[in-house]
C-alpha cells in the first residue's frame, strides 16, 4: 500500500502531455500516460526520466476505445485525469468535423461516464481541456469565465459540447470535474501544423541556409500566446482547488502573427522589412533584400478569430497562477530551439 498520488494523462505525446508528465512526476505522483501513438513519446522530455522511469506506464490506447479506457481506469483508480487528449487543429476540424467532435466530446463524455459507473465519481478529480475558441470573436474584449460563448468552428463547436455535459456531470452526479478555458499556449514542443511552430522551424532553416520563403496567411490576427509550461501548472493548481470550478488561463496580452515573425528572425540576427499590403505584402531582410516572408491565401481560415484576449484574473485569485514565460522569451526558446541552441 502506498500514499503516493496517481494520474491519468490522456493526449500524453502532445506539447501539453509532455510538460504535464514531468511536472506530475517532480511531485511524486505515479503517472499512467495515454496516447494513440504512444511511440511518439519522447521521454528525454521528463526533466529526470532515469530517476522517474518506474513511476511512467504508457498505455498504447486510442480514447475512443471505450472499453480499454474503462478497463484501465477501473484497475489504475487514479486520483486525478487530465483530459487533453484532442484533435486540436482548427483546420482540420473543417475538414473533418465528425472526428473532431467523436475525439473531443462523446469521447470526454463517454469517459466521464465511466467514473461514475466504476463508481469513482467521488474519488477521481477530472481537468478537462477546453478552449478560447469557445467564446468565438470578442475582437479588443478582455474574455473570463463568465463571457459569451459563440463557436465558430467545428474544433470550438466539440470542446463546447464537452464543457455543457461536464457541468451536468458536476452538477448531477458530484463529479469534481474541472473546466480549463486555455488561450493559446506554445512551446518548442508544439505541432509544426500550428503557425507559430510553422515559424520558428522556417527562421531556424533559413538560419542554416534555408531561402525557402516562409508562406503565412492572416499576418495582422492576433492571439494571446503564453507557454504550455505555466498552463499545465495550471491544470494541476486547478485540482488541488476546494471546489471544482472552471478558469480561464491567459497571458491578459495579445500579439500579431507579424509580431512573432519579427522576433523571431530578429533572434537568428536578421531584420524584417514589410512592403506591399494585403495578399501582396511581402517581408524582405532589410539590409540584403531577399524575400523572407510571403502572404498565402491558402493559409486564411475560412471563419477566423481576429483577435482573442483572456482574463485570468480568476485563477490568479483563487489558483495563485500566473504566467511566468513572456512572449518574447517564449519566441526566443522555439526558435533556439529549432536552432539547436540550448542557454
Amino acid at each position: 500500500m502506498t500514499d503516493r498520488r496517481s494520474a491519468l494523462v490522456t493526449g500524453v505525446t502532445g506539447q501539453d502531455g509532455a510538460y504535464l508528465v514531468a511536472l506530475l512526476l517532480g511531485k511524486g505522483y505515479e503517472v499512467h500516460g495515454l496516447a494513440r501513438n504512444a511511440a511518439a513519446f519522447d521521454r528525454h522530455r521528463l526533466d529526470n526520466p532515469d530517476a522517474e522511469k518506474a513511476l511512467f506506464h504508457l498505455h498504447d490506447i486510442d480514447l475512443t476505445r471505450t472499453a480499454e479506457i474503462r478497463n484501465l481506469v477501473a484497475k489504475v483508480k487514479p486520483d486525478e485525469i487530465y483530459n487533453l487528449a484532442a484533435q486540436s487543429h482548427v483546420p482540420t476540424s473543417f475538414a473533418e468535423p465528425e472526428w473532431t467532435m467523436e475525439v473531443n466530446a462523446a469521447a470526454p463524455i463517454r469517459l466521464m461516464e465511466a467514473l461514475i459507473d466504476i463508481g469513482l465519481s467521488r474519488h477521481t478529480k477530472v481537468f478537462q481541456a477546453a478552449s478560447s475558441e469557445i467564446f468565438g470573436e470578442a475582437t479588443g474584449c478582455l474574455i473570463n469565465e463568465r463571457s459569451p460563448m459563440s463557436s465558430r468552428n467545428p474544433y470550438a463547436v466539440s470542446k463546447h459540447r464537452a464543457y455543457e455535459a461536464s457541468l451536468k456531470f458536476r452538477s448531477g452526479n458530484g463529479l469534481f470535474v474541472v473546466n480549463g478555458f486555455l488561450f493559446n499556449h506554445e512551446s518548442p514542443y508544439r505541432s509544426p501544423a500550428f503557425v507559430t511552430r510553422k515559424i520558428s522551424r522556417a527562421v531556424a532553416a533559413w538560419a542554416k541556409g534555408g531561402r525557402e520563403p516562409l508562406r503565412l496567411g492572416n499576418l495582422d490576427a492576433r492571439r494571446d500566446w503564453g507557454h504550455a509550461r505555466d498552463y499545465v501548472e495550471g491544470m494541476w493548481l486547478a485540482l488541488q482547488h476546494g471546489q471544482p470550478d472552471d478558469y480561464v488561463f491567459a497571458t491578459g496580452e495579445n500579439h500579431s502573427v507579424r509580431q512573432f515573425v519579427e522576433l523571431a528572425f530578429a533572434e537568428a540576427g536578421c531584420r524584417i522589412r514589410w512592403q506591399g499590403a494585403g495578399v501582396e505584402e511581402v517581408g524582405y531582410d532589410s539590409e540584403k533584400g531577399e524575400k523572407l516572408v510571403e502572404v498565402d491565401p491558402a493559409f486564411f481560415r475560412p471563419d477566423d478569430i481576429p483577435a482573442t484576449m483572456g482574463d485570468a484574473s480568476k485563477a490568479r485569485r483563487l489558483l495563485k497562477w500566473r504566467p511566468r514565460i513572456g512572449f518574447a522569451a517564449l519566441v526566443r526558446e522555439m526558435v533556439r530551439f529549432d536552432m539547436g541552441l540550448t542557454d
